[in-house]
């Protein structure tokens, strides 16, 4: 853990932590009160010894060990000991408390995707029941928590280093998709990249993800919309409209939508428009929207947006 930490720290990188639960080889596991004491004792040790933790990971991973018992978890105990240790950490499971999964493994956040939801539906992480992953991919525009979905895939098949793997690591369009169906939905993209048995990474990774972060770049580098001429209008008690001129015909084929989260999260339905005829359209926002479509020549672009409250004014960026 030392090692990991200061490599983090020597490159500026925030260091979060996943300790599984699902220490099915322990002599204590199944004995639900002894493991769960030395469950804590050990996230005791990894948020106490090595400084400020950005981000803590659970999943609700349960089974039989090799002695036929199931554990049973004390996730309020677990997650009281976080926030008394590392007030400041974020804390990701099924069930949050802070950010929740996205429903599945493939690195497809839910359209729509609120990131409030009702806490009473996913109460525990491993929570199995009707509603529960639909509740996850898609939040719930009634929700009374806070909770933004995570979305987490790996860079290989599987999530550990096998060198049988080095041929089968995604593609840079296929990363790409990705980061469109995970940040380009209200998610955030957590990316798998497992290390070798030597602590390193893969050149083959390393590559990929190089070119993914070029190609985002080339793509997103220069917003268009920068320079233009807008104008916001509130056109009933839950509709609005933002208007734009370039001041000259561009050729955008992305366009990125964005609300002030820290006002929450409102438009629920939206279209833009082109010079009269519709780029795309959608249905929630939350801090990032990214629509991608075929190449169009437009000057003039209208962006109407539906909302489940009073409207709050929607950036509107175009590549």
């Amino acid at each position: 853990m030392r090692e990991l930490v200061d490599a983090c720290r020597a490159d500026e990188l925030r260091v979060g932590l996943y300790l599984s639960p699902w220490d099915r080889n322990n002599p204590a596991y199944g004995d639900s009160p002894r493991y769960n004491d030395l469950y804590c004792d050990q996230l005791t040790e990894l948020l106490t010894r090595y400084g400020d933790i950005a981000e803590v990971w659970f999943d609700g991973a349960n089974g039989e060990g090799p002695n036929g018992k199931r554990q049973v978890y004390d996730w309020p105990r677990v997650w009281s000991l976080v926030r008394k240790l590392q007030p400041e950490a974020v804390m990701f499971s099924d069930a949050g408390p802070d950010v929740r999964w996205c429903g599945n493994e493939r690195g497809t956040a839910g359209d729509p995707n609120w990131s409030t939801v009702n806490p009473s539906i996913v109460a525990y992480p491993g929570a199995d029941g009707p509603g529960i992953i639909d509740a996850l991919q898609h939040g719930d525009p009634k929700g009374t928590v806070w909770r933004p979905a995570e979305v987490d895939v790996s860079i290989r098949p599987g999530w550990f280093y096998h060198p049988a793997e080095d041929a089968r690591v995604r593609t840079v369009e296929n990363l790409l998709n990705l980061y469109a169906t995970s940040v380009g939905r209200n998610g955030k993209l957590l990316l798998n990249v497992p290390p070798t048995r030597d602590g390193l990474l893969h050149a083959t990774d390393v590559a990929r993800l190089t070119e993914m972060r070029q190609r985002l770049g080339t793509m997103f580098g220069r917003d268009l919309a920068a320079r233009a001429r807008t104008t916001w209008h509130v056109t009933g008690p839950r509709a609005a409209v933002l208007e734009m001129d370039l001041g000259e015909s561009a050729r955008i084929g992305a366009a990125r939508l964005e609300e002030d989260i820290t006002r929450g999260q409102r438009v629920s339905a939206y279209r833009l428009v082109g010079d009269g005829a519709v780029i795309s359209r959608g249905t929630t926002v939350g801090y990032a929207k990214i629509d991608q479509f075929n190449p169009v020549e437009v000057r003039n672009l209208r962006l109407e947006i539906e909302t489940v409250d009073v409207p709050e004014r929607v950036a509107l960026r175009l590549y």
